[in-house]
């Protein structure tokens, strides 16, 4: 009789546990606008991993998407203040570190976050050349970080991205991970 309970309470929490697992796992369906979630590329660092996503038509065509956020690293007082915090912080340079950008930032927003977005020019290791967004947002004293890179047009897969995170599946993902859930 023991026998059989220990089976059944083991077979339930293996259940439970694959049932988790798949609700975790990345979704392989695309997302709005044609985004894909897809594995976080990047080795580990100081902060924890975020999500990544692939552009499969649209003006974002072949675009990828980086996200994550950084609690406890902004300036309560004034949030993302200028270009060089973004510069600092967007994580364009675990894309390479051999970036310029090609303009003054400006302000943007997602949801009740506000910050600054950069385009930029990145030299790939492997001579070729891409087009990248840094987008640096706050909520009080955390920060919420995208980059996107791609061959298209930076002011086009800026748009795409913008429109992408104030989905409401991305909102409630970023205020989770603000809020450490």
């Amino acid at each position: 009789m023991r026998r059989a309970a220990t089976i059944a309470a083991t077979l339930m929490a293996l259940g439970a546990s694959g049932v988790g697992a798949y609700q975790l796992a990345p979704s392989s369906a695309p997302l709005s606008a044609g985004w894909r979630e897809i594995a976080w590329p990047f080795p580990r660092d100081g902060w924890p991993a975020g999500r990544a996503f692939h552009c499969e038509g649209g003006a974002c065509d072949g675009a990828e998407l980086y996200v994550r956020a950084k609690r406890g690293f902004c300036n309560c007082d004034s949030g993302v203040a200028d270009d060089d915090e973004v510069d600092r912080v967007a994580d364009i340079d675990l894309i390479t570190p051999r970036f310029s950008a090609t303009a003054p930032g400006e302000v943007v927003h997602v949801g009740e976050m506000h910050g600054r977005a950069r385009r930029y020019d990145l030299a790939i290791l492997d001579g070729t050349s891409r087009a990248a967004v840094g987008v640096a947002l706050s909520r009080r004293c955390d920060l919420f970080v995208a980059a996107a890179q791609g061959r298209g047009d930076a002011n086009a897969m800026q748009r795409a991205a913008l429109a992408f995170l104030e989905t409401q599946e991305m909102k409630a993902w970023v205020v989770a991970a603000l809020d450490g859930n």
